[in-house]
């Protein structure tokens, strides 16, 4: 099977540009003919002045990218087209371009995007649904999109023209979800429930258990936005024993947060910056628990499973895809979402208990055996693209 990927790579290296990789070797791997279309968001800078205005237009529709892409399917031909990320370089032109090429697409839905301008139902710390629920128009009146509305409005106005144009429902095959709560979204906002396929991210390669986990928090990621490292904060404030937290992760908030901590005279946080995968999966494997604090709905952050994969049980948020993920009590703790009090009960737990948080470590282990190794996950992805070559 030839297939092309098609994405467009984030200036902060995300959690699509991990799976994007992971699938290329993946399927390269297995045999198939991958052959990638990308683009970055670092072009974006080199728009300055009038250049702007052009680039705002092919957000919503860029003629190039459908013409260049057109050219593309003629000389590939592949069997199916895999588009992770169009947003911001290459614009859905390029759905229209499969189409009158007759070729399917799948499309896995990595965030929100198709439903909120920013792609994570989160606005002034806390959860936000209301252009789910109502008009995109809000988003432009909050300013949700890099803080401008300017910037929110361009957005919005590429969503809604492809609402109205019907690109998601009549120009895309199948769709991969990752959670089905995040199924449940998208179907609640109207995209065709039997075309959407829940497909776990997955971990390769397998970092394996470490023989001994030491008695650090692990929380792992870019700290921002920070209200999730100011609840651990807090949290880590009142906590009536002492656990070394270990944050390992970069952003524009890390300096501020940082100072924040001393201010307080939060004892045993120590902030590590942004580390190596390979660095951070050790920090991961030696940890008696990950945290995971987000405030809002997460796709599916990849840390999870390589938490499991390590053997290490996560306290987080009960909130979205984490708790569908995470089993209280089997595979790891929740905590009610933005309230330190209550995470600093379940770290206290976790650490009364360290039989019980190394059984759920082993359960943990299990249920990355189970769901999220490439051999998996492998057979998931391959059906998906052949119900689109059906269609």
């Amino acid at each position: 099977m030839k297939v092309v990927i098609v994405h467009n790579a984030n200036q902060n290296h995300a959690g699509d540009d991990v799976v994007v990789a992971q699938e290329t070797k993946l399927l390269e791997g297995a045999g198939h003919t991958v052959v990638a279309y990308r683009r970055s968001n670092f072009d974006v800078d080199n728009y300055t002045g009038l250049k702007k205005i052009s680039l705002a237009k092919n957000t919503v529709w860029s003629s190039d990218s459908k013409r260049d892409f057109a050219d593309l399917l003629k000389r590939e031909k592949p069997d199916v087209v895999h588009v992770h990320n169009t947003f911001v370089m290459i614009s859905p032109s390029i759905y229209s371009a499969c189409s009158e090429a007759g070729i399917p697409v799948v499309q896995t839905l990595h965030n929100f995007r198709l439903l909120c301008p920013d792609g994570i139902f989160f606005r002034d710390g806390h959860v936000c649904e209301e252009c789910h629920q109502g008009s995109l128009l809000h988003s432009i009146q909050h300013a949700c999109y890099q803080g401008s509305r300017a910037a929110t409005a361009v957005v919005a106005s590429m969503l809604e023209f492809h609402r109205l144009r019907g690109t998601w429902k009549r120009e895309i095959s199948q769709f991969i979800s990752l959670t089905e709560f995040a199924r449940q979204k998208f179907v609640a906002a109207g995209l065709p429930a039997d075309r959407i396929t829940v497909k776990p991210n997955f971990v390769d390669p397998d970092p394996g258990v470490q023989s001994a986990k030491q008695n650090h928090a692990l929380l792992l990621g870019r700290l921002a936005p920070p209200e999730r490292v100011r609840t651990t904060l807090r949290a880590w404030k009142q906590l009536s024993v002492d656990v070394p937290l270990m944050i390992i992760g970069g952003g524009p908030n890390q300096t501020e947060l940082e100072a924040e901590a001393a201010r307080e005279g939060v004892k045993d946080v120590s902030f590590r910056g942004q580390q190596s995968r390979e660095k951070a999966l050790q920090a991961l494997g030696s940890a008696h628990f990950l945290l995971v604090p987000s405030e809002w709905y997460e796709a599916f952050p990849i840390t999870l499973a390589e938490s499991f994969a390590c053997g290490t049980p996560v306290i987080c948020s009960r909130l979205g895809a984490m708790q569908e993920i995470v089993a209280d009590g089997v595979t790891g703790l929740h905590f009610t979402p933005g309230d330190g009090v209550d995470l600093a009960r379940k770290v206290e737990w976790a650490c009364a208990h360290p039989e019980e948080m190394a059984a759920m470590g082993r359960n943990a282990r299990r249920e990355f055996e189970t769901k999220y190794t490439a051999e998996k996950n492998y057979p998931q992805l391959v059906d998906v693209y052949r119900r689109a070559l059906h269609r």
